[in-house]
């Protein structure tokens, strides 16, 4: 065209294009607050018109390229317009597309503005027809750029979208080409559009993904087809000339090369022949392998190309009929031409001598030229070995079974779940972005909308929980006469089987004619070997009964074994992996219960192990303290008996009963507390300061006794399911490194603890939706008032509270400081740094209130040895 005669919308130049994208913008800013309904109105129209357009257009299309069969473009127009508008007619591509009332989301399409379309001279009219409904169906605005030898096909596609567009009430322009390209517009158009959806050569698709714009692109296609000896080899042939011939072989999905097991190779070769192949003869391979490749890259002029056509470039006679050239090649190396992507009627065929030799061959051609695109195979459906195989070995991004490839790949012809798209994404092996067809998903930006919403919480606790001053025997005889259990395992320590505290429960065993068998070498900090010591025994013995008589040790000892004994596989490492949120932690721990019912009897009113979920176990070549948690560490059974506690020594009374109120105070702060776990803290650690004093006084106090277990158990389930804090944390590491008793490593440090956690304005608080502010000061202002406290506000609640903790641990012989335990002063400083990662890394440090910094966890430290 002159230049005289062109107009202010022909674009020819950088300007003229950077102008008309700046007015495309503004119409997609109009389009971009359409409806639904009026997108759909417009999809209509727009897709109408291309159907109805899809004979001329396929016309120009081989008229202006001299490519293809006009009847195939045919079926191609009528695919992207036809296929495209049925996929997606229902879709919600405008504002709100997904909501979720209950889990509080909401998903919104936004448009990604404006969108720059490369367009090849293989499918000029039906890509832009794909391109320009997606880009209306999501509200974008799109500029295209055709190739210069598909030009006038291509805009007159785009023109009939948008004429069709407007017509329905889309905004002037929301359509746009440029009309004379050049490689200059094209990198213009892609620099400047806000997303790139380029179809074409390896080089325009590197193009578009270093225009530094996002960029949908495609990878070139070598089609590798297998045809196995299971195959129909009717079906498969057919199959593969119906999609060879299909527009010459245009298709990027299109076969490329045939690889055939021998012993129906003479078959396969027969039918192919029968139904219109042309087998390539003697120096007639030669000839018509010189004319495939041009300087290493595809020959154009065999593109799109008839069989007859080709051969005549190539100084070869074929029938005019010939349907395609087959060329029975060995090599796949990348020297090979028939080797090669060939975009026309040209295939190779290989003999492989069994399935694996065809395996290799697939591969190495898709290495070579077809990474991330398209494989193929056909085969009995029965032979799923040799299909999983086939599927594992092949990198491609679409891998047919018993479907033409052209047909096949395109999606929603010779499959029903495939995205039907001309784009086909062949994921990083195949340089793009995408792996999938490229669909209406892929050009919008989604909002999610997410309302903040409290999880799910919950409330667990042994299945059966026995307690009163002389309930062992009663509940013990469930074991027999309810349960029908005939073997039992009792693990205690040394000291409790010496002293006889282990006889009324043999002696219920006798009774009720169970056997047993008794395990007394539990420590008093049980170590990972000391575990796997008892779960030998156990596994020699084979219980379907296990009891757990003592402290904390034991408790944990036994939950240790007991998992050790019914799942040996497990390895520790995995059980003592730390969690966010028990419930979507890494690890799954194994079920339990399956070969043996546990039974927890504590003698001692401190840890609550007979009702909890945890058990602390050290590895004895670190020394750490590992504190595992898993609900399937639950006892099935746990029995409170106030006489298995009656002769608790003064220092194990003190020590574990300040541990009671530590587990209490932390699980009321905790923030997983609920109104479930309050009642029970909060009566818990009443009890501690109204019958601690008493029951270290007089252990023979039979009520100071009775009420000190029921608050044992009470924070015991309470904690169970609101978890801790940092308190116990640092405990952990404190008795790890120094060995000082746990209870009395909590009391050195649950004041400071308190104190530290009232901070109205802290640091950092910790991470929970259930925890919206920092309150925790006017939580542990309700333990104070509960416990008998008056305060004018919560801040002297807390401090009296504190003060009412450190005349309890006064009462009953706590020490002020580590260090007037006998901690050594260099010992305890050469081990600080350890100690304080070690507990910011421990289990109970997430359900802290206050989420604290390593130094600060130093700092309590520090305070809780000097005493300042």
């Amino acid at each position: 065209m002159a230049k005289k005669t062109q107009t202010a919308e022909y674009i020819d130049t950088s300007e003229a294009l950077l102008a008309k994208m700046e007015a495309m913008r503004k119409a997609q800013k109009i389009f971009a607050a359409y409806t639904q309904e009026q997108v759909d109105a417009i999809f209509l129209a727009a897709a109408t018109a291309a159907n109805q357009a899809r004979i001329p257009l396929a016309k120009m299309a081989v008229q202006e390229t001299g490519m293809g069969v006009v009847e195939d473009k045919v079926i191609k127009n009528h695919y992207a317009a036809e296929y495209i508008y049925n996929a997606y007619k229902f879709t919600r591509t405008c504002g709100v597309i997904e909501e979720d009332t209950a889990f509080g989301i909401k998903r919104i399409a936004e448009p990604v503005g404006l969108i720059a379309a490369v367009i090849p001279t293989t499918n000029p009219t039906s890509t832009a027809i794909f391109k320009t409904l997606l880009a209306l169906k999501t509200r974008n605005a799109i500029i295209i750029s055709p190739h210069p030898r598909a030009m006038g096909c291509t805009v007159a596609a785009a023109k009939i979208v948008l004429d069709a567009a407007v017509a329905a009430g889309a905004p002037e322009g929301i359509i746009g080409w440029i009309d004379d390209p050049s490689l200059e517009l094209t990198n213009a158009v892609m620099q400047n559009a806000d997303l790139i959806l380029a179809t074409g050569g390896p080089g325009m698709v590197k193009a578009a993904y270093s225009s530094g714009k996002p960029a949908l692109g495609v990878g070139p296609g070598n089609t590798p087809v297998i045809i196995d000896t299971s195959a129909d080899i009717k079906m498969a042939v057919s199959s593969i000339l119906h999609s060879k011939t299909f527009d010459n072989g245009m298709i990027c999905a299109s076969e490329q090369s045939v690889t055939v097991l021998a012993p129906i190779y003479d078959a396969v070769k027969e039918e192919f022949a029968a139904r219109g192949a042309y087998f390539l003869k003697g120096d007639e391979l030669d000839k018509v392998r010189g004319i495939i490749l041009v300087n290493g890259a595809l020959n154009a002029k065999i593109v799109g190309q008839s069989a007859h056509t080709i051969a005549a470039l190539a100084g070869v006679e074929v029938p005019v009929e010939a349907k395609v050239l087959i060329g029975e090649i060995e090599s796949t190396d990348p020297s090979e031409p028939f080797a090669h992507e060939k975009l026309s009627t040209v295939l190779s065929m290989y003999k492989a001598a069994d399935f694996d030799e065809a395996l290799r061959k697939a591969e190495r051609l898709v290495a070579d030229g077809g990474y991330g695109h398209t494989s193929s195979l056909y085969i009995d459906l029965r032979e799923k070995e040799k299909m999983a195989r086939h599927a594992d070995v092949m990198k491609t991004c679409r891998i047919l079974v018993n479907t033409p490839a052209s047909q096949g790949g395109i999606g929603d012809l010779y499959n029903f779940k495939m995205t039907p798209s001309l784009t086909l994404g062949c994921g990083s092996w195949g340089g793009n972005s995408v792996s999938e067809n490229v669909g209406v998903k892929h050009l919008l930006n989604i909002k999610t909308v997410a309302e903040r919403r409290e999880n799910m919480l919950w409330f667990r606790a042994p299945e059966k929980v026995y307690f009163k001053k002389g309930c062992l025997s009663v509940a013990l005889d469930e074991l027999r006469h309810v349960m029908d259990k005939k073997r039992a395992f009792l693990v205690t320590d040394s000291f409790l089987y010496q002293n006889g505290y282990t006889k009324p429960i043999t002696d219920k065993l006798n009774e009720m004619g169970i056997v047993y068998t008794v395990f007394s070498n539990v420590q008093p900090d049980p170590t990972l070997k000391n575990a796997q010591e008892g779960a030998a025994a156990m596994t020699a013995f084979q219980p379907d009964c296990i009891i757990a008589l003592g402290g904390g040790s034991a408790m944990d000892a036994g939950k240790i074994m007991w998992v050790m004994y019914e799942h040996p596989e497990v390895d520790f490492q995995d059980l003592a992996m730390r969690f966010m949120d028990i419930r979507k932690r890494v690890y799954t721990f194994p079920r339990m219960g399956e070969k043996a019912y546990f039974v927890a009897v504590p003698t001692s009113s401190g840890t609550g192990s007979e009702v909890t979920p945890f058990a602390v176990i050290t590895d004895q070549d670190t020394g750490v303290k590992y504190p595992l948690a898993d609900y399937q560490l639950m006892p099935n059974m746990a029995i409170i008996d106030t006489d298995n506690m009656m002769s608790q020594p003064k220092g194990l009374t003190s020590a574990s009963g300040v541990d009671v109120l530590t587990h209490a105070l932390e699980a009321y702060a905790s923030l997983m507390a609920t109104d479930y776990t309050d009642g029970l803290a909060l009566k818990a650690m009443k009890n501690v300061f109204d019958y601690l004093p008493a029951a270290y006084a007089d252990g023979t106090n039979v009520e100071a006794r009775s009420k000190m277990a029921d608050a044992s158990c009470m924070a015991g389930m309470a904690f169970a399911n609101a978890f801790l804090g940092v308190c116990h944390s640092m405990a952990h590491k404190l008795g790890a490194f120094h060995h000082l008793p746990h209870g009395v490593a909590n009391a050195l440090l649950i004041s400071l603890v308190v104190d530290y956690n009232s901070a109205e304005c802290p640091p950092k608080m910790g991470t929970f939706p259930q925890y919206q502010y920092p309150h925790t000061m006017a939580r542990y202002a309700e333990c104070a008032r509960f416990c008998g406290i008056q305060a004018g506000d919560d801040a002297e609640a807390v401090q009296k509270l504190i003060a009412k903790i450190e005349d309890l641990k006064a009462a009953v012989g706590i020490k002020k400081t580590i260090a007037d335990y006998g901690v050594d002063e260099k010992q305890f400083l050469d081990t600080l740094d350890a100690m304080v990662e070690q507990a910011f890394d421990d289990q109970c440090t997430a359900a802290n209130p206050r989420y604290p910094l390593m130094s600060e966890i130093k700092e309590l430290y520090l305070r809780a040895y000097y005493g300042k």
